[in-house]
């Protein structure tokens, strides 16, 4: 299947018609991993555009004003986009074998069921039932400082950033990056440029990492490097809700 047949498939066959094992084995190694493109250059410009759709989102975030970088993003409501809620419904269960293999070598509880309704209402139950899905929008200056986005305790250990604009033609800069804390060693970075349409999988909070004495926990950060010129918007799906 070509990828131009691929992009007039529903969303969720462009997920699962990614290579799966060849991702985990990205994610085991460096704890992210880049999709090939699963959203078409329009699809991509009518999220961004909702942007300015204010009724589309519970609050806005100022990331100057909290010291968090510089530029803003704003959160959805429950009542998300058909193309967004499908994207979050595709990527859960193949993104669920990685969070339960990760809970096993670490020695955590893996509470996440098969369905992402169930999960949210665990969520929910839990008192973290405002919705997470971030829309991100920078321009020239803007950066976001690295962090974790931990909304409580109940966390899945996965999500992803989609890239919503062309890197060298719509922005310059605006890389997404992530740091690695290794045992009794120094933390490690890395930069991914991250493609129109394209899925960045990565560790909200921590991975395992294999040491001579078995498997040990590696805290992950992660962040936007400064963009240049420009406007650099993308999408945040996050699968589990906030408190």
């Amino acid at each position: 299947m070509t990828e131009t047949t691929l992009l007039t498939a529903p969303v969720a066959h462009r997920v699962a018609e990614a290579d799966w094992t060849a991702l985990a084995d990205e994610l085991n190694e460096h704890g992210n991993a880049l999709t090939g493109q699963i959203l078409t250059a329009a699809e991509c410009r009518r999220i961004a555009d909702l942007y300015d759709e204010a009724p589309r989102f519970r609050t806005t975030v100022d990331m100057a004003r909290h010291r968090f970088g510089s530029g803003e993003y704003r959160y959805f409501t429950h009542d998300l986009p058909d193309i967004i809620a499908e994207l979050r419904q595709a990527f859960y269960p193949r993104l669920l074998p990685v969070a339960r293999d990760w809970a096993a070598k670490l020695g955590k509880p893996a509470p996440w069921p098969d369905s992402l309704e169930k999960w949210l209402a665990m969520c929910h139950e839990a008192g973290q039932a405002k919705s997470a899905q971030i829309l991100l929008r920078y321009g020239p200056g803007d950066w976001n400082a690295l962090h974790r986005d931990v909304f409580g305790e109940m966390v899945f250990p996965l999500q992803v950033v989609v890239g919503l604009d062309a890197p060298g033609t719509d922005f310059t800069g605006g890389e997404f990056l992530m740091t690695e804390q290794r045992p009794r060693a120094q933390s490690r970075g890395s930069a991914t440029t991250l493609p129109q349409g394209h899925g960045l999988v990565f560790t909200t909070r921590d991975r395992p990492v294999a040491t001579k004495r078995g498997w040990s926990n590696g805290p992950m950060r992660h962040g936007v490097s400064t963009v240049r010129s420009g406007s650099r918007h993308t999408l945040g799906l996050v699968f589990h809700d906030a408190a």
